[in-house]
């Protein structure tokens, strides 16, 4: 499968998504969009890739944001398909069942902090920015940004980042919780694709078990979301990674799972 807007690389079980516009600092136009949604359901449906990294070329964005040539000519109807299409794609990378992990190489902004929001981590280079600018335009954010950064950072910190308008650096983003780890710029892909490597030798399927939980845990009561949590349990407890997970700890030796 080829894309126009994005380069699309595996690596025995890892494989990385870069959106390539650095002439628009990776802004994100409805083919990028599509682009990035047909490469995510091919990695989806792909058994020997486990892990996802996504980052942005060059050195300056991640995804600076929508593109705004296209948000300035929308009309009502069309405005509220547009965000519907973009939440699409990004609940896909939420609900992948793989983990899904943000390089966020440089400005994260508007529809690229909440491209990075619906990945399962996040890590971050020291050069990083993120903020939802949305209200300088006279919008709000359209692709999830109210409910994801709400239930990342708390509703507080959520308001004052969306009303403002204002950018935090790494650190910042670091410390509210928006990201999981800061790491200098030149080694940004190193830990990505460390990271990636670690969470490909785990058991896919309670990978997948754990994202769900807590992705479909949040938007339940505490008793329905344990109540899931159980089910899913009894699910993986079914199949052949617990098992030989089970087994190599009692035999005191590395297990070897292949998501079965």
């Amino acid at each position: 499968m080829s894309f126009d807007n994005l380069l699309l690389e595996r690596d025995d079980a890892v494989a990385v998504i870069t959106i390539n516009r650095p002439a628009v600092l990776n802004a994100l136009n409805a083919p990028t969009t599509d682009d990035l949604r047909r490469a995510v359901l091919e990695l989806k449906h792909d058994a020997a890739v486990r892990v996802i990294i996504i980052t942005g070329a060059g050195e300056k964005a991640f995804v600076a944001g929508a593109d705004i040539n296209e948000l300035a000519v929308l009309k009502p109807a069309q405005g509220k398909e547009h965000a519907i299409r973009g939440q699409h794609v990004f609940d896909l990378i939420e609900n992948m069942g793989k983990p899904v992990i943000a390089a966020i190489n440089g400005f994260a902004l508007g529809g690229g902090c909440e491209l990075a929001m619906a990945c399962t981590l996040r890590i971050a280079a020291d050069t990083a920015r993120f903020g939802q600018p949305e209200i300088n335009l006279g919008i709000i954010p359209g692709y999830g940004g109210s409910q994801r950064l709400s239930r990342l950072v708390g509703k507080g910190v959520a308001l004052d980042l969306m009303l403002t308008g204002r950018q935090v650096k790494a650190d910042e983003a670091l410390q509210i919780g928006l990201v999981n780890k800061v790491v200098p710029a030149a080694e940004l892909m190193t830990e990505a694709k460390k990271l990636a490597g670690e969470l490909a030798s785990k058991a896919p399927l309670a990978m997948q078990y754990i994202i769900e939980a807590v992705n479909r845990g949040l938007e339940v009561s505490f008793d329905k979301g344990q109540f899931l949590e159980a089910t899913l349990f009894g699910l993986v407890a079914s199949t052949a990674d617990m098992r030989e997970g089970t087994r190599a700890f009692l035999e005191k030796r590395k297990a070897q799972f292949k998501g079965e």
